[in-house]
This record gives C-alpha cells, structure tokens and sequence, in this order.
C-alpha cells in the first residue's frame, strides 16, 4: 500500500552554515568590535549574547538574515525577548521548533477526512503518515497539505509504493 511521511525538520545543516556566516561577519563589522558578541546552538536553541541589548537585536537580525539566505524559513524559529544579562549585556533565546506537534497533526489528518480523499492518516510521533491505495490520491492529498497553511513548514519524504 503506498504511503508518505509529512514532516517538519529543520535543515540543520544550512542552520550551521548561518550561525558560522553571522558569527564570522560578527567578527569583522567594526560597529560590533569589543562587544564580546557570541551565537552558540543547540538541538532546542539558539543563544545570542553580545554587551548591550540594541547589539544582541542587530547581531539577531544579522543571523535572520544569514538563514534567510541559506534558504531556510523563519518559522523554525521563534525568538523570545532580549534579557538583560548580569554584566549588563543583552541575550536573546530562540526556540527551534521541530517536529509536527499534536495540534497541527490533528489539524491535517482532519482536512484529509473533510476533502472526502481515500487515503489514511495516523500520527506517527512527530510525523503524519499518509496511506492509500492510489497513488493519485496520495497526490492530491499532499496537494492539500501543501495549500493550508499550519505556521509550520512541512515537507515530504519516505513515499513509498
């Protein structure tokens, strides 16, 4: 029975290549000398952290820009407000969301039932996985996620006959 997985991951690889881009124009702008500013990563987070909040918010948008260019959609991303650090200095947390959560999953298997397609939908952890026995209505069912719009990106991946 043919099926696909609609998933929403981060291309962490195009992130890494940002975060080391912002940080090397960090390094060189003169209106950021002396300004001690860092961006460090995780798998959950990302950390901005420079010695004044109007330099954490710039040294942002740098790094907003970067992953801009490298393709990758912002609604992976979502900042929090600058904090004041002991010393003085500004921090900015951003979240990573990745992974199809609960609500936007039922959301998609729901538009699915409405459209009247014979295709199955089933949550699968962080994943919607989609089967049926046409793979034409497959199509027109990853048609249908692709027009929604959920505030996540989604892809496609593991289509299977």
């Amino acid at each position: 029975m043919p099926s696909f997985d609609i998933v929403s991951k981060v291309p962490w690889n195009e992130v890494e290549n940002a975060l080391n881009q912002a940080q090397k124009e960090l390094s060189q702008r003169f209106d950021f000398k002396g300004t001690d500013t860092e961006i460090t990563s995780d798998e959950e987070s990302i950390t901005v952290v420079s010695s004044s909040e109007e330099r954490v918010k710039a040294a942002w948008e740098v790094l907003q820009e970067k992953i801009i260019r490298r393709k990758v959609s912002l609604k992976f991303f979502e900042a929090e407000k600058p904090t004041k650090t002991s010393k003085g200095g500004g921090r900015i947390e951003v979240k990573v969301k990745q992974g199809i959560t609960q609500e936007p999953a039922k959301k998609i298997m729901q538009m699915i039932k409405d459209a009247k397609i014979k295709v199955q939908a089933s949550i699968q952890e962080a994943q919607v996985r989609v089967s049926g026995k046409n793979k034409d209505d497959l199509q027109k069912a990853m048609q249908l996620v692709r027009g929604a719009d959920l505030g996540i990106v989604l892809s496609f991946n593991n289509f299977r006959e």
